[in-house]
């Protein structure tokens, strides 16, 4: 019998915010890593990493992009923090309906870290001068069935929520009509 697991390789961001001076060069290049072409703008909407400031106390939470969430959470809870109070959301990482962090400005997808997909580790770890940013790596096994959903089909379902099937494959079909080589 054959054996359906395979080892994958997870690459973790870890974040240590006693570190994190809020320069936001984790911004500046992920946002310039993104643009079309690459390096050519610099738009911190486009960022797949933000970093949040709680000004009072003068502290600095950076936050990566995680999985797109269809729904908002079910429970909202609170946690204090050397006396103040934060709300669940401002820690996600989801791109969710209740909110526009991690959206692309344009077209309102979902944004997702892919880790600078080429890149030999994350541009925002790289950048990082004070070592706020560190990347782990991790094997884990994981069955052959498990494959993820493709961005692609992910940012269609996103589109078709927003605008309707019809008018998404209206415009594939014009697009296809006109990009042809």
């Amino acid at each position: 019998m054959k054996d359906n697991k395979k080892i994958k390789t997870v690459k973790t961001i870890n974040i240590d915010v006693d570190k994190c001076n809020g320069c936001r060069a984790c911004e500046v290049i992920c946002s310039a890593f993104h643009a079309a072409p690459k390096y050519s703008s610099n738009n911190p909407e486009r960022s797949r990493v933000r970093v949040l400031r709680d000004p009072i106390r003068d502290v600095f939470v950076p936050v990566y992009a995680g999985e797109y969430a269809e729904a908002e959470c079910s429970g909202r809870d609170s946690y204090v923090i050397e006396g103040k109070e934060y709300d669940e959301c401002g820690f996600c990482r989801a791109s969710c309906p209740s909110r526009d962090l991690f959206r692309e400005p344009d077209s309102g997808l979902p944004l997702k870290c892919d880790m600078c997909e080429g890149e030999e580790e994350p541009l925002c770890v790289k950048w990082c001068l004070v070592d706020a940013l560190t990347v782990s790596v991790r094997e884990v096994e994981v069955k052959n069935e498990e494959v993820k959903r493709e961005e692609m089909e992910v940012g269609l379902e996103a589109l078709i929520k927003r605008h309707g099937i019809d008018k998404v494959v209206d415009t594939v079909a014009h697009m296809s009509k006109t990009l042809k080589p």
